[in-house]
């Protein structure tokens, strides 16, 4: 729905995004439009191809780089993936553990937004203050410097429309709908700071005073792919372009959690949009001569039973004799679990020290439906395999080696985690688990607390009393190789990232940047 009450009288766009957001220094270079698409695979884009559905992605592959499986963060959810990008690490340095996790120093558990039964368990006004004003303002660990910092260092400009993840040198106001301040006591006006141009929907839209933007109630507040596509467009009609744009494009997810993986009218439309956007350029060879593209999925997903086949593993149940903290109340010395569901991916939380994690593990491995139930013990991380009794346990350092240059020690059933190991060199390789060590570790360093990690095998999600489910549709969270491998598409450039990993795309993205 298109905002009524756009004749407002002339005035300077809200706080000069629109005046200080050009480059500058690198005026005649070309820029950098990053889009991120949620939940694009490659299966989507090979299969639409082959039907000539998808002319936008055939073209930009053809003329290309195209990798089909760069390696997501872990869990695989939205906030903890952009966070990774935003900062070129893992959870364990950018502080993000999921779309819901335990604060043990606040002792609640934080929730960004994972479903309206939960935020309404958990409280509106506490969703709002945690995903508005904490995600960026205290939880993304301050002392991890993001791309936009970064840019702003080197003189360059950027702009975020629609990222969840956004903070950077720039002082912006996102502003509270009329309509949401009946469940919320936040402040009309809430300063935040942001890359040089920061569009958000209707919280913080730059272009108000000069465009009309898809962001009504109906359109979820702009935070769709009209918004997004239509704020580039007009970027790049004005020669307003940053050096960097991040461009979040969240329509694909919606309907792949209700009709499943193999849904094909989402990316159908998507082509439509990013061929539209092309054509800005006056073609898509112009495009490319003009900017650098590039295109990748935050996560795959993973396509669920149905409701009759028992997808949903109810976690309460599993664990039925602890005290579970029920959704929207407080802890209290009685409690001894506090669970913070990422749809095929939990954290378990274990405030009460007379029961061991191990403990808990077990009691969960008993149900055949669960994949991995890992916990940190002192240096080492265990992990044990649902439905079995195999183990194996690993540290950082050590004489094996990954792809990824980096260095682990692995002791037991190295099954458990389907690694391989070349005993000749040391050499250790991973199967269905990608960058499974480090990823791993990245979400049991990532936050204070006693807690498992725990995810479903693929084909059933893990939920709360209250958590959003998605049978016979699709899911993501877990550590699977098909929430985590994800296509990224490159033009305007062949230059390549060290590796391929979402976590590598930052130091790649400052070097496309910033070179003479």
């Amino acid at each position: 729905m298109l905002t009524s009450g756009c004749q407002k009288k002339e005035a300077t766009p809200d706080e000069q995004d629109l005046v200080q957001v050009k480059s500058i220094k690198r005026e005649d270079a070309k820029k950098v439009i990053f889009f991120m698409i949620d939940s694009l695979m490659s299966q989507a884009i090979d299969d639409g191809i082959k039907q000539n559905k998808l002319p936008t992605f055939q073209y930009l592959t053809e003329h290309g780089i195209y990798d089909k499986d760069m390696v997501s963060s872990f869990p695989t959810m939205s906030v903890t993936i952009d966070s990774s990008l935003i900062t070129g690490a893992y959870p364990n340095s950018h502080h993000v553990p999921g779309l819901t996790w335990y604060s043990s120093d606040e002792k609640k558990v934080i929730n960004y937004g994972t479903g309206p039964m939960e935020i309404w368990k958990h409280g509106g006004n506490e969703v709002l203050q945690d995903a508005l004003i904490n995600l960026n303002g205290n939880h993304l660990n301050p002392q991890i410097p993001t791309i936009y910092e970064d840019l702003a260092k080197h003189g360059l400009k950027s702009g975020s429309i629609n990222g969840l993840i956004y903070r950077g040198a720039s002082h912006h106001r996102l502003t509270i709908p009329e309509w949401l301040k009946g469940i919320t006591s936040l402040p009309k006006e809430i300063q935040v700071k942001g890359p040089d141009f920061l569009a958000l929907g209707s919280l913080a839209n730059p272009l108000e005073n000069v465009k009309n933007m898809p962001e009504g109630l109906t359109g979820r507040l702009g935070l769709n792919n009209q918004y997004s596509m239509e704020a580039v467009k007009y970027l790049i009609q004005e020669n307003k372009l940053p050096d960097f744009l991040f461009v979040y494009l969240p329509d694909l997810d919606q309907k792949l959690h209700k009709k499943g993986p193999q849904e094909r009218s989402g990316v159908e439309e998507l082509d439509k949009q990013l061929g539209s956007l092309l054509q800005q350029f006056g073609s898509p060879k112009e495009a490319l001569n003009k900017a650098i593209f590039i295109l990748t999925g935050d996560s795959g997903m993973t396509s669920l039973y149905s409701a009759q086949n028992d997808s949903v593993v109810d976690l309460p149940s599993l664990l039925k004799e602890y005290s579970v903290l029920k959704q929207g109340k407080s802890v209290t010395d009685e409690t001894d679990i506090v669970l913070a569901v990422n749809e095929t991916m939990a954290y378990v939380y274990n405030l009460n020290k007379e029961n061991s994690l191990r403990d808990l593990a077990n009691a969960l491995t008993s149900d055949p439906r669960i994949d991995l139930v890992s916990w940190k013990e002192n240096e080492w991380i265990h992990a044990l395999q649902g439905e079995t009794i195999k183990e194996v346990k690993y540290k950082s350092n050590g004489k094996m080696v990954d792809r990824y240059q980096q260095k682990w020690t692995v002791e037991q059933d190295l099954d458990v985690l389907d690694l391989k190991l070349n005993t000749k060199n040391q050499k250790l390789s991973y199967g269905k688990y990608p960058d499974v060590l480090q990823r791993l570790s990245g979400a049991l360093h990532s936050h204070q607390g006693e807690f498992l990690v725990v995810t479903a095998k693929p084909g059933y999600e893990l939920a709360d009393k209250s958590s959003p489910t998605h049978e016979g549709g699709g899911g993501h969270g877990s550590l699977h190789e098909k929430e985590s491998l994800v296509p990224l598409i490159i033009c305007g450039t062949n230059e390549k990232p060290q590796y391929l990993r979402i976590i590598d795309l930052k130091p790649y993205l400052l070097k496309l940047l910033t070179k003479d």
